[in-house]
């Protein structure tokens, strides 16, 4: 059984040595564990203080591609370096190694195909009161729209087994964390939970500027999921309501046309009309993007037969 530990980098040449030293050396049930380094087109010498603390694989991308693209790109180089088991964690140690072993645990037990270590948000010292908020506003968010338990669905501190990493494509060139619990539920994999500690950090976060941009951004990535795996149900929603909010403009517009006073309410008519044409365009939109949509599902079912057909014959060599 072996454990690779993935640690997307963007200039962490400082970070980076403390956060690979607190790895753990041994975890019962694990026979090898391994480092990967996903160089994110750092302008420092990360990659160069990775090898220097002996990580096993380094990953270098000429060009940041942002954390989206290197968290997919750290699963499929666990996945060719025969990972049975991927932790992803950051590299500004937030997240304790210790808590490793009982990340990974649940997934040895065969009870989750994901493990999300929670943060324990209300006693993160380091957050404030509006982040802490937010952090609570977005997972409440995610749970609703995922069908999930996620107590924490922005944390960067996960475990996949072999047939999770496998299965995710994140198409998001922004963040991970959210995408992949969306698409984690729809896919029918188990995912568990643990509390853990961190580690206070004081840099300030290179995801994101502000945290209007971090909503905004957040909140585009979740609506395009959500579209993507229910297409038909979002635009059914949109077109009824469409539906209803013209039916009773017009409705309005009867009232006042029986009272005699019909003509000076004409655009109350053009608007309900615009409405119910519109609700039926996008009843019409959502069969073709149900139809897509099934597409999509038989197009990721052949990309996960041949990942497995790669893995399987580099596993024979």
């Amino acid at each position: 059984m072996k454990l690779i530990i993935q640690i997307p980098c963007l200039n962490e040449e400082e970070s980076l040595p403390k956060t690979i030293a607190d790895f753990p050396k041994k975890i019962a049930g694990i026979d090898q564990i391994e480092i990967l380094i996903i160089d994110d087109g750092s302008k420092d010498n990360t990659s160069e203080v990775a090898r220097r603390s002996g990580v096993h694989h380094i990953v270098r991308l000429t060009k940041s591609k942002g954390l989206a693209r290197a968290f997919q790109t750290g699963l499929d180089a666990s996945l060719k370096r025969g990972a049975d088991i991927i932790v992803n964690t950051d590299a500004d140690g937030q997240y304790k190694g210790e808590d490793i072993p009982r990340l990974v645990q649940p997934i040895l037990e065969g009870k989750a195909d994901i493990v999300i270590g929670n943060r324990d948000i209300e006693n993160v010292q380091q957050f404030s009161w509006l982040k802490k908020r937010l952090q609570r506003l977005g997972t409440w968010v995610v749970r609703n729209v995922s069908g999930s338990n996620i107590a924490d669905a922005t944390t960067g501190f996960r475990a996949y087994n072999r047939e999770a990493a496998l299965r995710l494509n994140i198409i998001s060139d922004y963040t991970y964390t959210l995408e992949s619990i969306i698409q984690a539920e729809h896919k029918g994999l188990a995912i568990g939970n643990i509390t853990i500690k961190t580690n206070e950090v004081t840099r300030p976060s290179r995801l994101f500027k502000s945290s209007f941009e971090y909503i905004k951004r957040s909140f585009v990535t979740i609506i395009r999921i959500y579209a993507m795996f229910n297409p038909f149900r979002l635009f059914m929603r949109l077109g009824w309501w469409a539906i209803f909010i013209g039916i009773l403009i017009g409705c309005r517009f009867t009232y006042y046309y029986f009272l005699g006073q019909g003509g000076g309410k004409i655009q109350s008519l053009i608007l309900a009309a615009v409405l119910f044409l519109s609700g039926l365009l996008l009843f019409v939109i959502g069969l073709v993007a149900d139809l897509i949509s099934a597409n999509r599902r038989l197009a990721e079912d052949t990309l996960l037969r041949i990942k497995k057909i790669e893995l399987m014959l580099k596993e024979k060599k």
